[in-house]
C-alpha cells in the first residue's frame, strides 16, 4: 500500500469512517472507491416554496455517480473476504455500474443481468468499460433478479444485490453523515422508492443514530415512486411495470416488508408521481438549484411539489431529500422535451452574440 509523504485528512471511504458501526467482520479489508462523503446542498428553491429549511443528499457525486456504491463496498468487500471469485447482479443500470467497478478494483469477475432495452445507455457503458459480462433477459427486473438468486444458490458466484445484508450496511452511512452534517436528523427524509432497499437502510442508520444517542428523533420516511410502477402505493406486484424513470422501474420489489416497516415505524408513506411531474421537477432542479439528476432520483422532488400542491404543509420543518443517481447516466430522456438544443447561431461577431441573447 501506497503512503502519501504528508497525509491530509480526507474521506476514506464508507468502511473505514464509519466500521465500527457496520456489521461486518471486523478484519474485512475494505473494497473502495472513496465513496461516501457526498454533499448535503441546500436548495433556495424549494425552501422559498415550502417554507421549510430544505436539503439535498446528492449521491451522484459518489464514484459510479450513484448511491449504489455505498452498498456495493461493503458488499464485495464481504465477498472478498469470504472468498468469491464472482459476483452477480439483477440491474436497471446503476447496480450494474456500481458492481462492475467495484469487482474490476477487487479482481472479481462480475455477472450482469439486465431486462432487454430497459437499460440507460450511460449506465450500460460504464457497467461494459468496467468489464461485466453482460447477459440481457426477455423480461423485467423482478425476472432478472430472480435468475440472480437462482445463480448464487447453485453456483459459486455471490450476489450483491440489495437482498444482501451488507449492501444496507453500507447504505446506511447516508443517514450518519447526514446527521454528522446537521447534528441532528431532520424532521422529514423524503426519496425515490424502487427496490426499497435504499428507504430501508437509511431508516436503520437513523435508527442505530437514535440508539447510540447521537440523533434526538429519528425523521418521517416518505417514499415517492413512479405512478407506472407503484407496488408499494397500490399493496399489489406490477406485472409489468412501465416508466421513463428506469432506476425504479421494479414491480416487486426485493425490500418490501422492509421498507414497509420504515414507513410503519416511522408514520410515513408512500405516494405515487407520474413520469411527467418526475421529468418536469428534474428540469427544475437542474435550472432552479444547480444540481443535475437522472429521472428516477427526480421523484422525491416531484414528490414534495405534489405534495405543496395538495396543501401539505413542512413550514418550519428540516427536509431532507436523497437525489440518488447523477444526470449524466441518461441524458437521452433528460433532453426528450427540448427540440433544437441550440436556441440560435450567429457568426462570429460579439454584436450578434449581444442580440441573440437579448442584451442589444
Amino acid at each position: 500500500m501506497i503512503t502519501p509523504a504528508n497525509p491530509s485528512r480526507q474521506w476514506r471511504g464508507v468502511i473505514e469512517e464509519y466500521r465500527d458501526l457496520l456489521d461486518l467482520p471486523p478484519d474485512t479489508a475494505a473494497v473502495t472507491l472513496r465513496e461516501g462523503g457526498t454533499p448535503l446542498v441546500h436548495s433556495h428553491w424549494l425552501s422559498g416554496l415550502s417554507g421549510a429549511e430544505v436539503w439535498l443528499k446528492v449521491e451522484g457525486d459518489n464514484p459510479t455517480c450513484s448511491f449504489k456504491d455505498r452498498g456495493m463496498t461493503t458488499a464485495i468487500s464481504l465477498a472478498v473476504h469470504e472468498g468469491a471469485k464472482a459476483v452477480v447482479c439483477a440491474s436497471t443500470g446503476n447496480t450494474s455500474a456500481s458492481m462492475a467497478a467495484y469487482a474490476a478494483r477487487a479482481g472479481l469477475t462480475p455477472l450482469v443481468l439486465v431486462p432487454e432495452g430497459k437499460i440507460a445507455a450511460g449506465k450500460m457503458a460504464q457497467a461494459i468499460l468496467h468489464g461485466a459480462q453482460i447477459i440481457m433477459v426477455r423480461g423485467n427486473f423482478d425476472h432478472c433478479l430472480t435468475m440472480a438468486k437462482e445463480l448464487s444458490w447453485s453456483y459459486p458466484v455471490a450476489l450483491v444485490n440489495s437482498v444482501n445484508p451488507a449492501r444496507l450496511e453500507g447504505q446506511k452511512t447516508a443517514a450518519f453523515e447526514i446527521v454528522d452534517f446537521l447534528g441532528d436528523a431532520p424532521d422529514y427524509h423524503l426519496l425515490p422508492v424502487g427496490n426499497a432497499g435504499n428507504i430501508a437502510a437509511y431508516w436503520l442508520g437513523y435508527t442505530q443514530y437514535a440508539d447510540l444517542g447521537r440523533a434526538t428523533k429519528r425523521p418521517v420516511m416518505r417514499g415517492f415512486q413512479a405512478a407506472g410502477a407503484a407496488p408499494l402505493v397500490t399493496g399489489e406486484p406490477f406485472p409489468d411495470p412501465e416508466t421513463k424513470a428506469t432506476a425504479i422501474r421494479i414491480g416487486n420489489p426485493a425490500s418490501w416488508k422492509l421498507a414497509e416497516a420504515a414507513r410503519d415505524e416511522s408514520g410515513g408513506r408512500f405516494a405515487a408521481v407520474t413520469d411527467e411531474q418526475i421529468l418536469s421537477a428534474q428540469r427544475d432542479l437542474a435550472s432552479r438549484d444547480g444540481v443535475f439528476v437522472e429521472p428516477a432520483s427526480a421523484a422525491g422532488i416531484a414528490g414534495i411539489l405534489q405534495e405543496l400542491a395538495q396543501g401539505e404543509s413542512y413550514a418550519g420543518r428540516r427536509v431532507v431529500i436523497t437525489v440518488t443517481g447523477h444526470g449524466l447516466k441518461d441524458t437521452a430522456t433528460a433532453l426528450e422535451a427540448f427540440g433544437e438544443l441550440v436556441d440560435v447561431v450567429v457568426d462570429a461577431d460579439v454584436e450578434a452574440a449581444a442580440r441573440a441573447a437579448g442584451l442589444a
